[in-house]
């Protein structure tokens, strides 16, 4: 053997489960396809987002939030349907991932180092009845150091431990088997590669290798940065698969693992099941290639699909993702349009991502209280200024004429959208609407949270004191995948039997971060990263319990 456990994906979900089976006092042996500066994976990305569940964070902004009430919330978001032997490990797991977030959670954390930003953000709101879709409370933690603060604490428990070996540019083609067994992997030794973290790597194979242990973890990711595996996996119900999308990924994310797990005995499940994100815009200094950005936009934009009608009740800016999605993909258009004021975007455009949120990661306090003071984040007018999907006009005609400009037909008439804006500012008169996008913005000024940071004060969107008046041409942006390899509650991957594959754990998203599906079809928001460390943690400590 050439270690007791050997780790396939150098992500969160990775580095925590070898961080682990380390701390066992147990070998391990960490894998990843891309150069040592890509370490972390996607995570590193993110905007650090946590879901907690009756956190002190939340007790201090006035909210009552319970285990009880998040279930509830968990089910009517995730939809549950299928037979059981689909749906049965899944929802074991969103039960005992509710469980951790409501739990030792935020301690477990804190022991690791991980701070949390005082506001807590409310992320899907919903918009539907109780037992419907949506965090009926805010929920979305930040990591005080966005991404990089969340895998720090790990990428430093592996690297200082004798017994992690780390093994970059090592692409794994095969999990190697004897009598039904996993017993080690086998691949390709990639040329070596100085890109920057996210660059796309040359694929050039200059060796192979072979590796032995006793249990294989795999932690490899989803298909978000396979546009062609999306497009496959695609399912009805969304309506067609769009022409034209954007990655939210880098490319690595190619969900090569799937198929190669798949082989040696896996049982893959909700392949159809996956969360891509309606507000992309096209990243103006991209990293990979298709490079896209997400907007998590405040309450008050008006939401115009592509041919200018406005989105209807309750897909409103940050409800519902996969609904907005569903209607947009079966309007026959692939983007949308947010219409706006400066007051708005200074308020409300928060932009997704480690890298466009300089004060959070950097932890930089003074550079975070401009988020407070007049003027939209540096990140987002630099969006404003260069970035190919925004339009700035002063009067509503030139802004439409713009917005035309931007497609290859002009879809938009600027005598229809000029009727809306204007039925929609008749409601502001009043303190009381038959708006229910207009309420839902009052009604979300009530909490502290959006008071103070996200959502600005209602007014006209005709105010030229409010102006200039903004355009955003929206766009599909891949993200995650929500099915994949099923596994019960120690991370051991089932096979198509339904027992485990001997020697074979899975975590993170190639295991719809757990049980094959934990989320179902929609995610409440700040459960990624979450799912990673959970099943990270989960596998790393069964499998490291299993080589005893």
């Amino acid at each position: 053997m050439d270690a007791d456990v050997i780790v396939v994906g150098g992500g969160l979900a990775g580095l925590v489960a070898a961080a682990e089976v380390a701390d066992a006092g147990r070998s391990v042996i960490l894998l990843d396809q891309e150069p040592e500066a890509s370490l972390g994976g996607q995570a590193f990305w993110s905007f650090g987002g946590l879901f907690l569940v009756d956190s002190p964070e939340q007790r201090r902004m006035g909210i009552r939030d319970s285990h009880e009430l998040a279930w509830q919330d968990w089910l009517g978001t995730a939809g549950f349907d299928r037979h059981e032997d689909e749906d049965l490990w899944a929802r074991r797991w969103a039960e005992a991932y509710v469980d951790f977030a409501s739990g030792e959670k935020r301690a477990w954390l804190r022991e690791q180092g991980i701070g949390l930003f005082p506001l807590v953000n409310w992320a899907e709101r919903g918009g539907y009845d109780a037992t419907g879709h949506g965090n009926s409370v805010p929920r979305f933690h930040l990591t005080w150091g966005t991404g990089p603060g969340v895998i720090a604490p790990f990428v430093r428990r592996v690297r200082a431990s004798s017994r992690v070996t780390l093994r970059f540019r090592h692409r794994v083609d095969l999990l190697l088997t004897d009598d039904g067994s996993v017993t080690g992997v086998a691949g390709s030794i990639l040329a070596p590669s100085d890109v920057r973290r996210g660059e796309p790597s040359s694929r050039e194979v200059v060796g192979d290798f072979a590796l032995r242990a006793q249990t294989v973890i795999v932690t490899a990711g989803g298909i978000g940065g396979n546009h062609d595996l999306v497009r496959q996996n695609w399912p009805a119900r969304l309506g067609e698969p769009p022409k034209s999308m954007l990655t939210g990924v880098p490319a690595h994310v190619d969900g090569r693992m799937v198929g190669i797990t798949e082989s040696a005995g896996g049982r893959v499940v909700n392949r159809d099941r996956m969360w891509h994100y309606t507000e992309g815009i096209t990243n103006w200094d991209p990293i990979w290639p298709g490079h896209g950005i997400r907007i998590l936009p405040g309450p008050s934009s008006l939401w115009l699909d592509a041919t200018g009608k406005r989105l209807p009740v309750p897909l409103f800016p940050g409800f519902d993702t996969l609904g907005t999605l569903t209607h947009l993909a079966r309007s026959g258009h692939d983007h949308s349009w947010f219409l706006l004021t400066q007051k708005i975007i200074e308020k409300e455009f928060a932009l997704s991502g480690s890298e466009q949120n300089p004060d959070l990661t950097g932890k930089d306090v003074r550079l975070l209280l401009q988020r407070v003071r007049p003027g939209a984040p540096a990140p987002v007018e630099a969006f404003k200024r260069h970035g190919v999907d925004f339009v700035v006009a002063d009067r509503l005609p030139e802004l439409v004429a713009g917005m035309n400009k931007l497609t290859d037909t002009p879809l938009l008439d600027a005598a229809d959208i000029e009727r809306q804006v204007l039925a929609r500012d008749r409601e502001m008169a009043n303190p009381f609407t038959k708006d229910l996008q207009i309420t839902a913005l009052r009604g979300a000024r009530a909490y502290r949270g959006d008071r103070l940071i996200r959502v600005a004060s209602p007014h006209r969107l005709l105010d030229p004191s409010a102006g200039p008046l903004i355009a955003v041409k929206l766009h599909i942006l891949t993200r995650k995948t929500l099915g994949g390899l099923q596994t019960d509650l120690s991370s051991r991957v089932l096979g198509t039997d339904g027992t485990p594959v001997p020697g074979l754990y899975a975590a993170g998203e190639i295991a719809g971060f757990g049980g094959g599906g934990m989320h179902g079809y929609r995610a409440l928001e700040g459960t990624f990263l979450g799912g990673c460390l959970f099943s990270g943690r989960v596998a790393g400590r069964a499998a490291a319990e299993a080589t005893g």
